[in-house]
């Protein structure tokens, strides 16, 4: 009868204990799927010339761009060095994502300015680099 007792306390505190191990795990997992999500690793500003901007995706539609930055060589004379940032505009900013084919069309110098995520997932672009503004060089 003891043993019984006994056996019945032990698988009870076993699968609280399993329980308690699964909630935290869980949280755990949520607290890191967030922060990977939603923490900004870098922000700046980059100059260049829009090359293009698309909507990418079968299931997932992502707007992707290329930047062109004129960067030119330390010598008096050099050619330019062909160099560019690829970036990711979310869905939402339909504004940005205007503003950015206007300016890829008519050649415009433009200031993009940019946030980089610790990660990346496919329902939000192909890069970690996301748009968040765009100015238009004078």
């Amino acid at each position: 009868m003891e043993n019984e007792n006994f056996g019945q306390k032990v698988k009870r505190k076993t699968i609280s204990m399993i329980k308690r191990i699964l909630v935290i795990s869980l949280i755990i997992g949520i607290a890191v799927f967030a922060f990977l999500y939603f923490a900004t690793f870098e922000s700046g500003v980059m100059a260049g010339k829009v090359l293009r901007i698309s909507e990418k995706g079968i299931i997932f539609k992502t707007y992707e761009g290329k930047l062109n930055l004129d960067t030119f060589g330390a010598l008096k004379g050099a050619s330019p060095i062909a160099e560019s940032f690829d970036f990711s505009v979310e869905g939402h900013q339909t504004e940005i994502i205007k503003t950015l084919e206007e300016v890829a069309l008519s050649g415009e110098r433009v200031n993009l300015h940019f946030k980089k995520r610790f990660a990346q997932f496919p329902w939000r672009g192909e890069t970690k680099y996301f748009a968040t503004g765009v100015e238009r060089a004078k």
